[in-house]
């Protein structure tokens, strides 16, 4: 499982997890070939967060 970003380690995993969160909310504008790839990078980004979620 990947770690945090390097130099990330003060911040609040929160804002990572909305931004991420956000990233769905335009999903429906998309065309339905872009959704896989905006569904990885957002999986992607909670997974950092999730690995860090200790430090909250």
């Amino acid at each position: 499982m990947p770690g945090p970003p390097p130099g990330s380690q003060h911040t609040d995993p929160r804002g990572a997890i909305a931004h991420a969160v956000a990233a769905l909310d335009e999903l429906d504008t998309l065309p339905t070939a872009e959704h896989v790839e905006r569904f990885e990078t957002v999986h992607t980004a909670l997974s950092v967060a999730l690995s860090s979620i200790d430090k909250v």
